[in-house]
């Protein structure tokens, strides 16, 4: 079956348990034997099979028992309540994999991993991604609240700034590595302070990574 084309560029922000560095990044098992993370996005430009997706958000919360490529995991899309129904349709297929070509993306990678898809939730988002000051805040009633900074130099308190290139990577090419603080007392319960987060902008589309 044709997949649909959809694209869309824009910035976003993750935060999940482990480590500053994630040792995802690098193949690597995660800090605590399992992984719980969460990621949102603010789309400046996008399109989905026609439907424009201009200025709206979205985002996922996850966790799995183990390393994520071992499965089980449970998984959660937040679609901004501002979408009207194509939109909810098209950004709830783009967050849960479909209609992407398959290995060729994080979202479509994720969800042969997943065991236990919880129902959508729409409701609004409010989130910043500052990229020069390496700094985020998302806020999403009753579901999550996060925020991210510099990691500090533990004598001076400077920003240490850190930038990791993943030139065939399936979710950026380019981020900043940071430090999260994050709450979400739903379903998918998380709880964060000083773990690792990462800031990125992104072109994803049907196709993968746009480079």
């Amino acid at each position: 079956m044709k997949l649909k084309e959809w694209s869309m560029e824009g910035v976003e922000f993750s935060n999940c348990n482990c480590i500053w560095g994630c040792p995802c990044q690098f193949n690597g098992a995660p800090t605590h034997g399992n992984c719980r993370a969460y990621t949102f996005v603010q789309i400046d430009r996008g399109r989905f099979d026609g439907v424009p997706l201009d200025g709206l958000r979205w985002g996922i919360l996850a966790a799995w028992p183990g390393p994520i490529h071992l499965g089980n995991g449970t998984f959660q899309s937040v679609v901004d309540e501002r979408a009207n129904a194509g939109q909810r349709a098209a950004l709830e297929a783009v967050s849960q994999g479909r209609e992407t070509e398959p290995g060729k993306l994080i979202w479509q990678v994720f969800s042969t991993t997943v065991t236990k898809l919880l129902p959508t939730v729409f409701k609004p988002i409010e989130l910043t991604v500052d990229m020069k000051a390496r700094t985020a805040k998302v806020s999403v009633p009753g579901v999550i609240d996060g925020s991210a900074e510099s990691i500090r130099n533990p004598m001076t308190k400077a920003d240490h700034q850190i930038r990791v290139t993943l030139p065939t990577g399936f979710e950026f090419t380019e981020s900043e590595f940071v430090s999260g603080t994050a709450r979400a007392p739903g379903q998918i319960e998380l709880e964060f302070d000083g773990t690792h987060a990462h800031l990125a902008r992104i072109h994803w589309s049907t196709h993968g990574v746009v480079r």
